[in-house]
């Protein structure tokens, strides 16, 4: 099982080894896992998950089910269990266990639960307990058939290594509950409650839980804070970072990378020391369901990568995770060779003892107009250079500050390419440690690590 690392805003395996969730969004009616459903078409879903391995992906977030079409629902009936759904998760857990890919689950798909309410099955329309959308955190009812849900799940699946957490609400607003605050965090202290107590009884131990939110919704609601980053019975937080104009309609590749350092750095700030925080959404919802756009192959891969490196050079856990906003609703192969190379960059971080900070302006690269953006603690620091396009030079120096004085191994690695090039340096009295880049025009991330003694 996976838990939050004793020790730092990361995460390890219940042995102590390192762990980082190295993914995207998948759904149970998108091309690569559609056809498992009834068992239709199962070679080709399988041979998905060996690719995603292969690409060092350690980690979907998925919805227990998807409403966007009837027949994928987990309930047609409250507390009524579809046999080809339960079988469909059957056979998706037993492929996250064979290929070593976890699933960050969230039980439902609440865009399509809002835009279909009177079909759904927890709508008095359709039968169920809730009165309306408004009514369904505060609704007795509502919450135990939600609960009911969860306890199900996890008799079913939660003994399985693949599952690594479960978003207990996906994009939480006090919407479902008239707008009250409190109303909104009781909710999620009752079915967090009552998952953690199912698993501690069935387990002796339970799976990660958070709660995550629609950026643009935070920014309506800044009181969710307190939920989102804070509520006492999470163990981690995410976020949807669609802000709008740079992340979910960008014009420049640089656009979402500059929003993800600045957001993930702000939602570092709102976190309780040593909680975990990552971007379990994101992508180009305005320009593809708005605009009916889209993105370009090429600028859309380099927007992916740009993001993935600015979330965890900034403090996130992992690379983020994308929503795929393309036709077909898929990542493109240049994705998954983006997720392989920041796979590979992992084992040069001692993640269990990486208690970082965002560096923020401290962070100097003289004359570099693109984007500049690290994390660090006193003994290691992570550091990405995006240059605006065009940019060419090929040497430049960076000081990095906050590290105990010493001698210190860097690691630059080329993200579009994968190579790299190692080096040392030592720091002044004064713990900042100057670094000559050398990039020729293309992105780098930094590893900086104290070299072994006598280096």
């Amino acid at each position: 099982w996976i838990r939050c690392a004793r020790g730092a805003p990361y995460f390890e395996t219940e042995t102590g080894e390192v762990w980082t969730p190295v993914g995207h969004n998948e759904a149970v009616t998108w091309p690569r896992l559609g056809g498992l459903h009834r068992r239709r078409d199962v070679a080709p879903v399988e041979a998905h998950f060996a690719e995603l391995a292969g690409y060092g992906v350690t980690c979907l977030r998925l919805m227990l089910d998807y409403s966007q079409v009837p027949h994928r629902a987990l309930e047609h009936r409250v507390g009524k269990f579809s046999p080809a759904m339960v079988q469909m998760w059957d056979d998706l857990i037993a492929l996250g266990e064979k290929h070593s890919i976890r699933f960050l689950l969230t039980p439902f798909d609440t865009f399509f639960m809002v835009k279909r309410w009177k079909s759904h099955p927890y709508s008095r329309d359709a039968g169920g307990p809730a009165k309306s959308l408004q009514t369904i955190f505060t609704c007795p009812e509502t919450r135990a058939a939600v609960i009911n849900r969860l306890l199900f799940a996890t008799r079913r699946w939660g003994h399985s290594p693949a599952v690594f957490a479960w978003d207990l609400w996906n994009e939480i607003d006090t919407l479902h509950a008239g707008h009250d605050v409190a109303a909104t965090s009781d909710f999620v202290t009752e079915i967090s409650a009552a998952l953690r107590d199912e698993e501690l009884r069935l387990y002796g131990r339970a799976h990660p839980q958070t709660v995550s939110v629609f950026h643009p919704t935070m920014v309506k609601r800044p009181e969710l804070a307190d939920i989102i980053f804070r509520h006492p019975s999470l163990d981690f937080a995410s976020v949807h970072l669609y802000e709008s104009g740079t992340i979910d309609a960008p014009r420049r590749s640089l656009d979402p990378a500059r929003a993800t350092a600045r957001l993930i750095g702000e939602g570092i700030a709102h976190c309780p020391p040593g909680r975990p925080l990552l971007d379990t959404e994101h992508g180009p919802i305005h320009s593809f369901k708005d605009r009916r756009i889209t993105l370009p192959d090429d600028f859309d891969t380099k927007c992916f990568r740009r993001t993935q490196w600015a979330h965890i050079a900034t403090g996130g856990a992992g690379g983020g995770m994308r929503w795929p906003y393309r036709h077909p609703h898929v990542l493109l192969p240049a994705m998954h060779e983006a997720q392989a190379i920041l796979a590979d960059f992992l084992p040069l971080i001692d993640w269990r003892h990486f208690d970082r900070q965002a560096l923020g302006a401290r962070l100097t690269v003289n004359d570099f107009a693109g984007l500049v953006c690290g994390c660090g603690d006193d003994r290691q620091a992570i550091v990405a250079l995006m240059p605006t396009e065009g940019d060419s030079c090929t040497a430049r120096h960076l000081d990095i500050p906050g590290l105990a004085p010493g001698c210190y191994d860097v690691t630059q690695v080329n993200t579009v390419t994968g190579s790299r090039e190692a080096s040392q340096f030592h720091t002044r009295q004064d713990g900042t440690l100057v670094v000559l880049t050398m990039g020729g025009g293309q992105d780098l991330v930094l590893a900086i690590t104290p070299a072994p003694e006598g280096g």
